[in-house]
């Protein structure tokens, strides 16, 4: 089972920015795609990012210009810069992992919650305004 540890929540006022990690255990990190979704309160889970294993990148529309994923396969960690932040965004973020999958996927794929098979405990990130 892979472990997956998400760092870097926390509080910021609006238009700030935060840096969210996780941090994976299995060897076959680079085999998957890896995704960040986030759940706000009284809201469903919903999808945010995604890159997979050929460095493309996936965004949900609300946050295209302002989020950045990015991958480290040697360090086995993705991170999610985030910009511009609104109270909008306040939510618990998790990290998520994927099952082995080829090497390019879809925005469907990478944005579906039965595509991954581990995920984060999730950390919180408010946006004050």
């Amino acid at each position: 089972q892979v472990q997956l540890v998400e760092s870097g929540g926390g509080l910021v006022q609006a238009g700030g920015s935060l840096t969210l990690s996780c941090a994976a255990s299995h060897r076959t990190f680079s085999e998957a795609a890896m995704g960040w979704f986030r759940q706000a309160p009284g809201k469903e889970r919903e999808f945010v990012a995604a890159i997979d294993r050929s460095g493309a990148t996936f965004y949900t529309d609300s946050v295209k210009g302002r989020f950045a994923i990015s991958r480290d396969n040697a360090k086995k960690t993705v991170s999610l810069q985030m910009n511009s932040l609104s109270p909008d965004d306040t939510a618990v973020y998790y990290c998520a992992k994927t099952r082995r999958t080829a090497f390019y996927a879809t925005l469907q794929y990478v944005a579906a919650q039965q595509s991954y098979e581990s995920w984060g405990q999730g950390t919180q990130v408010t946006v004050s305004s």
